[in-house]
């Protein structure tokens, strides 16, 4: 079945990789096309790419009405992992979904952390791959879903940033990977974790403001459909500055993760191709405005790379643009990739420059660094495999 979890595909050592756009921003500006390929008919795709308004379309026309909302009780507010265990279905539905449940199918699936991480590489049908991570904490159970297939930014130290870019994922693919960990996590609960996720994070594969219709449309979802707190999720983004401020003028109170990463122009730019395009100083008031707007802390993201951006100099120049946001830092080793001759700082000079925040006034937290004993970081598990696309 598509929905079962796999042994693990050996890795390729013969790896292919996708030419790498000519400028990341040329591919940025199409942020709010629609490339996606034609869906298939209602009777044929996943439902969960279908309007769940128009799930009696996937039920069919002699089922009575309430068949649909029983459907999407299961995709939505109980989701499984296989159909035939959608119980006050009829069987020859059941049968129908059974190839077709999710979007995508699972293509590896690793575990770390002695059981606290799970993280699945999902290949689409028209081959796309993207990764999920689930992250399960004491108070809480955080999944990391990506929102597009490949990403145009070209950020120098990210594994997905390496491949190039594919295509945006649709609402459905997105709000699939949140049912798809529910789904496993009813079936394998984490220890001493929520048996749901209970914190959503636009992390993982894809800049989520370059997609931003389908990403509005699956915060929706999120909202509306599975019942979660719009608080509990959080849109991180590399500096999308007309994103930033259409996100700050929907009605929803998400958070804003903003990955800074530097904290001067010409090593951003050189880290964040995109900066040339959106520099810090637009970055900044874009995040002002949003706190403006939301009146929610903005977090700045900071990946703590060796010898890069780890030094005093960098540590104070942050320090000046949390005060002024009023931001709180969350900083985070490298997770080194195959592609990148860059490495973590050390746990010194992590120390170091966290204390040089807190001298500045600024709230900071040293994020836990999981899943290092897998493919855990951002496009490394698409890598391994050796199948780009």
């Amino acid at each position: 079945m598509q929905n079962r979890l796999p042994t693990p595909i050996p890795t390729n050592p013969g790896l292919t990789l996708k030419k790498k756009p000519a400028d990341p921003r040329r591919d940025l500006l199409k942020a709010g096309e629609s490339l996606q390929r034609a869906p298939a008919p209602v009777s044929e795709g996943s439902p969960y790419l279908v309007d769940p308004d128009r799930l009696g379309e996937v039920v069919g026309a002699d089922e009575p009405s309430f068949r649909s909302d029983q459907l999407r009780e299961w995709l939505y507010r109980n989701p499984v992992l296989e159909a035939r265990d959608m119980t006050n279905l009829p069987g020859d539905l059941r049968g129908a979904l059974s190839h077709r449940l999710w979007p995508f199918e699972v293509e590896e699936h690793q575990s770390a952390d002695r059981g606290a991480t799970h993280k699945w590489l999902f290949r689409t049908g028209d081959q796309a791959a993207i990764e999920s991570v689930v992250m399960g904490y004491r108070t809480r159970t955080t999944l990391c879903v990506s929102s597009q297939a490949g990403c145009a930014l070209a950020c120098t130290f990210c594994a997905t940033g390496q491949f190039g870019f594919e295509r945006h994922l649709q609402a459905g693919e997105i709000v699939a990977q949140v049912a798809y960990a529910n789904a496993f996590l009813r079936d394998h609960p984490l220890r001493n974790s929520p048996t749901r996720v209970t914190n959503v994070v636009f992390m993982g594969m894809g800049e989520p403001l370059a997609n931003y219709p389908r990403l509005r449309q699956a915060i929706g979802l999120m909202i509306g459909e599975m019942g979660m707190s719009a608080r509990s999720l959080t849109v991180s983004t590399v500096g999308v500055v007309p994103g930033i401020r259409r996100l700050a003028d929907d009605p929803w109170p998400v958070n804003l993760a903003v990955s800074l990463h530097a904290a001067d122009d010409e090593l951003r730019s050189r880290l964040v191709p995109l900066n040339r395009r959106y520099p810090l100083s637009e970055v900044e008031a874009a995040a002002s405005y949003f706190f403006e707007k939301k009146g929610r802390r903005v977090s700045l993201e900071w990946t703590m790379i060796r010898g890069v951006n780890d030094h005093r100099t960098q540590a104070d120049r942050l320090a000046a643009i949390a005060r002024r946001l009023r931001a709180h830092v969350n900083l985070i080793a490298l997770n080194p990739t195959p592609l990148s001759s860059d490495m973590p700082s050390t746990p010194q000079a992590i120390r170091r420059f966290a204390a040089a925040l807190r001298e500045g006034g600024v709230n900071v937290t040293v994020r836990d660094t999981r899943g290092t004993e897998i493919d855990a970081a951002c496009g490394q598990l698409r890598v391994r495999s050796g199948r780009g696309s």
